[in-house]
């Protein structure tokens, strides 16, 4: 298996299955939310030493998650063709080092945000940790197919982490991005669980298109994707964002839509993988211009 990209060249052999547990790709969309949420916190500059270290804290304790998720779904990824190239069900590295790797970061991660940062963030981000990967991964994913939107809670937080890191806080703003996050996570995982269902039902894991069929789950992409165009439009009648954010919104929405209505009406696995592709580049998009619209005004 080729080394991703995103790991730098020098990270070979143990090293790069040690940074291939914490799932690198995920965590950096993880930081990249959490930084924005940061600086859409302050009018100004976020001071380079909370920026630094809260920064470096949470992708450490997102990467701390990231390898409790791989262990306690070793067995599952191994029968699934996206996930059996992991570490873990490669048997390149072991359930103990797996333990000692996350102890490592999130422990270094939590220490470094209670210390340079504040003890709110510290304790948001915590709370986090045991969301994704106890409660998610052992109770949720497991036994509901709502796993990924109850579950999303977690994977929505790096906004709120970010704004609290800057603050101290996590006022009602905060918490809009985090409610963007929160209804664009089901659109986004389920275009995947679509073209994916056959393992999933053979992994015994009972995502939405396994038990409630593909038509099902189709209607709910588009109908979460609606949810989630009105959503992304309160920043800017709240006064949170500019005219830049919202024609930016507004484009990025439109495609969203289009590819959720294909995905409903005129479904393949093609259009899928494109309606999931799409949200994730629309996410960072959509991040991006509020941070960039931000700026502008201040």
């Amino acid at each position: 298996m080729k080394t991703p990209t995103l790991l730098p060249r020098f990270a070979s052999g143990r090293l790069r299955d040690y940074l291939l547990l914490t799932k690198p790709r995920v965590v950096s969309l993880i930081v990249f939310c959490a930084v924005i949420g940061m600086f859409l916190a302050v009018p100004g500059m976020v001071p380079w030493r909370v920026l630094l270290a809260g920064t470096v804290g949470i992708a450490l304790v997102a990467g701390a998650a990231a390898a409790v998720n791989c262990l306690i779904e070793e067995k599952i990824d191994a029968v699934m063709a996206r996930t059996r190239g992991r570490p873990l069900p490669q048997g390149k590295v072991n359930a103990l080092e797996t333990i000692a790797v996350s102890a490592l970061l999130g422990g270094g991660g939590l220490a470094l945000l209670y210390v340079v940062v504040n003890p709110f963030t510290m304790w948001l981000t915590l709370a986090t940790f045991v969301g994704y990967a106890i409660i998610y991964t052992v109770f949720l994913k497991p036994n509901t197919s709502q796993n990924i939107v109850i579950g999303g809670a977690s994977g929505a937080m790096p906004p709120v982490l970010g704004w609290a890191a800057a603050t101290g806080e996590a006022p009602g703003p905060a918490w809009l991005l985090f409610l963007i996050i929160f209804v664009w996570t089901p659109p986004h995982f389920w275009s995947l669980a679509l073209y994916r269902a056959k393992e999933y039902a053979a992994a015994g894991l009972p995502m939405l298109p396994v038990t409630h069929g593909a038509e099902y789950t189709q209607r709910s992409v588009f109908l979460y994707t609606v949810g989630l165009t009105v959503v992304t439009l309160v920043p800017f009648f709240i006064g949170m964002s500019g005219w830049l954010y919202l024609a930016c919104a507004v484009a990025l929405d439109t495609v969203f839509l289009r590819l959720a209505w294909q995905v409903w009406r005129r479904y393949s696995d093609d259009v899928a993988r494109k309606s999931f592709r799409w949200s994730i580049l629309y996410l960072a998009v959509l991040f991006a211009a509020l941070l960039v619209d931000h700026h502008l005004r201040f």
